[in-house]
């Protein structure tokens, strides 16, 4: 109908040149109309077989993703991913069959397993597990994780958000407004993320001459407002959301009293409008580079680790220390 060979049409498809082969601005606006006309699709099974790759990307989450609630903390990784899925010319199949058995969390590689079904996978979770990991590397299974992971008997490809930086940038501005004593409410364990706070408060504490204090947490108040910090820096925002109310509780100004640093965004919903000093993880824009990532994995290989800068919150709680004013 467009009057070229097959090999031309096969290269409009594509959007490439082979061979040294150039096709004219003419000639591909007439083989496109003729598309549009037929409304031609190519065949996705013969694609497939052609190019090892049927351009379906997986998403693996091992939390519930579809909250009522459009403000959920994993909301904006989903909006970057299908952002870029759909920019790349690609689907999302979400894996939903992984059954949670027992009390235990998913798992990628139970009974009903369908992860070979996509090209690659975009794994989310606060926490990942090591041995599916482990597993991923080691079948060859292209995948990239949103956050930081640790060595799974291998590098593990990931995008995180770069708390150590941020959390260290929050510290070094307290100490410019006079803190010393600074108390860090939160696990600090577990998943990485929460390891990669600590990291951050405890080299930026020791790098500006403070003192680190680590109370029980907000449910151990005595404790905590007994400690003489200045400053708490709560790893999760309900932490701080706790510690807050608190301090009120005790009759103490937020921040004239006592300032309170949350550092990233609700992973447990809590009812506040205190506007926290903290900072924002970069969650849409590691969602679209999760994507772009797994591209790269898929047409070069490699194992890719990029940390994004997260930005600085101002917030109304975090004040010089009393007499500094």
């Amino acid at each position: 109908m467009a009057g070229v060979s097959q090999t031309t049409v096969s290269l409009v498809l594509n959007g490439r040149a082979e061979g040294g082969v150039r096709i004219s601005p003419e000639t591909r606006e007439r083989v496109l109309q003729v598309i549009r006309e037929t409304g031609y699709v190519a065949d996705p099974a013969a694609r497939r077989l052609a190019e090892r790759r049927n351009r379906i990307y997986g998403v693996f989450t091992y939390e519930a993703v579809f909250p009522t609630e459009t403000a959920d903390f994993y909301h904006p990784f989903l909006v970057g991913i299908e952002e870029c899925a759909e920019e790349t010319g690609c689907d999302l199949l979400l894996f939903t069959s992984a059954k949670v058995e027992r009390g235990e969390r998913r798992r990628i590689f139970s009974s009903e397993s369908r992860i070979r079904l996509a090209d690659g996978c975009v794994l989310l979770g606060r926490t990942i597990d090591r041995e599916d990991l482990s597993r991923l590397l080691s079948e060859g299974i292209p995948f990239v994780s949103v956050g930081r992971r640790d060595d799974a008997g291998g590098p593990v490809p990931y995008v995180g958000a770069d708390y150590p930086s941020a959390v260290r940038a929050l510290v070094e501005r307290a100490a410019a407004l006079g803190h010393r004593r600074m108390a860090y409410v939160g696990a600090g364990e577990g998943a990485e993320s929460y390891a990669d706070r600590l990291r951050g408060f405890t080299e930026a504490v020791a790098a500006t001459g403070g003192e680190g204090l680590r109370p029980a947490g907000a449910q151990d108040a005595d404790r905590l407002f007994g400690s003489g910090a200045s400053v708490v820096f709560a790893e999760e925002p309900a932490d701080g959301v706790a510690v807050a109310e608190a301090a009120r509780a005790r009759g103490l100004d937020v921040p004239g009293d006592l300032s309170v640093v949350a550092l990233g965004a609700p992973t447990r919903p809590v009812p506040t409008d205190i506007d926290f000093a903290g900072f924002r993880i970069p969650r849409r824009e590691m969602g679209r580079r999760a994507v772009e990532l797994l591209t790269q994995v898929l047409e070069r290989g490699g194992t890719p680790q990029e940390l994004l800068a997260c930005e600085l919150v101002e917030g109304s709680t975090l004040a010089p220390l009393r007499g500094r004013r």
